[in-house]
């Protein structure tokens, strides 16, 4: 064997080493805690990958933002240098307007509505041209349940929100909601949120029950406004360049197992939101009620924006009406 040929052999031996150290132990990142349900799923996904793949591939889960915020967690699954995450589809919808469309206010009559929005095909092929637009594969859908609003102050109307600043997800779709309503919206990462709250950096929060619950956000508000507005989906992706070294047989595996385990969530959610409200509702706090008429034209103005932002609007109403 000549030296040229020889070197090619060592070169060959060497890569098919480094992919193999890879492929066996894929990184998950996750914005959400530890105890959250879908840093629990994400737990369960890579036991199961583990035991259906003898072995041969597991998962290490990084939760609580521990390889950084969304934003940069999905730029290290477009380069590669991050296998897989739990994501908001919030994020993605930053470079994809598509799926913006999921926020339509009160497009889910409830939360089992806004699960069968979610497991519908229309919904499912708007996660198709995602390797081809952002550089990872789309598996399947989660949630986080629907949202509500905590405030510092007193709420009777929507006019009551006007100026105030409200912490939201930093999200094109309740940005735009926000600002029509006359709100201050003030991006801020979650870790952040219990002592501006607490300290009065921000006045009111946009938020689901699990979180107002569990992290205890209503310790520092006057008022919770169980209002649903919103549904919050989540998404199972996987990096491009990664799926792309797979062979046909881990790709099929590891679909079905994380779509599998992002649905569970949905399930999760629907089986406890309930619950935690009533919770909330037990606190002491004034806890109200509302619906669409609360928030006057802030939701048509929404709609005028998003109609021109997102063509999958029509569709994701149509499936909405369907599934009523």
């Amino acid at each position: 064997m000549t030296r040229f040929a020889k070197l090619l052999v060592s070169t060959a031996i060497l890569a098919t080493t480094a992919f193999s150290a890879h492929a066996e132990d894929f990184r998950l990142g996750l914005i959400t805690p530890p105890p959250h349900i879908w840093t629990k799923a994400a737990e369960a996904f890579g036991a199961e990958l583990a035991e259906k793949s003898d072995g041969a591939h597991s998962v290490s889960v990084f939760p609580a933002r521990q390889l950084g915020n969304e934003a940069e967690m999905l730029q290290q699954l477009q380069t590669g240098a991050l296998d897989m995450a739990f994501m908001t589809v919030a994020e993605v919808s930053n470079r994809v307007p598509d799926l913006g469309a999921f926020y339509a206010p009160y497009m889910a009559k409830d939360i089992e509505h806004a699960g069968r929005i979610l497991r519908s095909d229309v919904a499912a092929s708007l996660l198709e041209p995602l390797p081809g637009q952002v550089g990872v594969v789309g598996v399947g859908y989660g949630m986080a349940g629907l949202r509500q609003i905590v405030s510092r102050g007193d709420v009777d109307s929507a006019d009551d929100l006007s100026g105030l600043k409200l912490r939201i997800t930093p999200f094109a779709p309740i940005l735009d909601f926000y600002n029509a309503l006359g709100a201050a919206p003030t991006p801020m990462p979650l870790p952040a949120v219990y002592d501006a709250l607490a300290n009065g950096q921000v006045d009111a929060i946009d938020m689901d029950a699990e979180l107002i619950w569990v992290l205890k956000y209503y310790e520092h508000a006057d008022t919770i406004l169980q209002s649903d507005h919103m549904m919050f989906p989540m998404v199972g992706l996987v990096s491009a360049k990664v799926w792309s070294q797979l062979s046909e047989e881990d790709r099929a595996m590891i679909r079905e197992l994380m779509a599998k385990h992002v649905d569970t969530t949905i399930d999760s959610y629907i089986a406890k939101e309930a619950d935690w409200l009533k919770q909330i509702e037990g606190t002491g706090k004034t806890y109200t009620k509302v619906d669409a008429s609360f928030f006057g034209d802030a939701i048509e103005k929404w709609n005028a924006i998003w109609s021109e932002k997102a063509s999958s609007l029509a569709d994701l109403r149509s499936v909405a009406k369907d599934t009523e």
